[in-house]
């Protein structure tokens, strides 16, 4: 039987890691980042809904006089 030769599987290794740093290092150098994110305010403004400035009753079925 026939011996595998390995003796190129470095050269082959080696270079498939070269390529595959390239490829990321351009896809990721395509990529728009914010260069100066500001703080957005955590508080939440408050919204007036048309229900919060009526009064209503709620009338349950079992609070009803028979």
């Amino acid at each position: 039987m026939p011996q595998l030769d390995t003796s190129t599987w470095l050269t082959m290794i080696l270079s498939m890691f070269l390529t595959l740093f390239i490829i990321f290092q351009l896809k990721i150098s395509k990529h728009n980042f914010y260069h100066n994110p500001e703080l957005t305010s955590a508080k939440m403004l408050k919204q007036n809904t048309p229900w919060e400035t009526k009064w209503t009753k709620i009338y349950l079925p079992l609070l009803l006089p028979l």
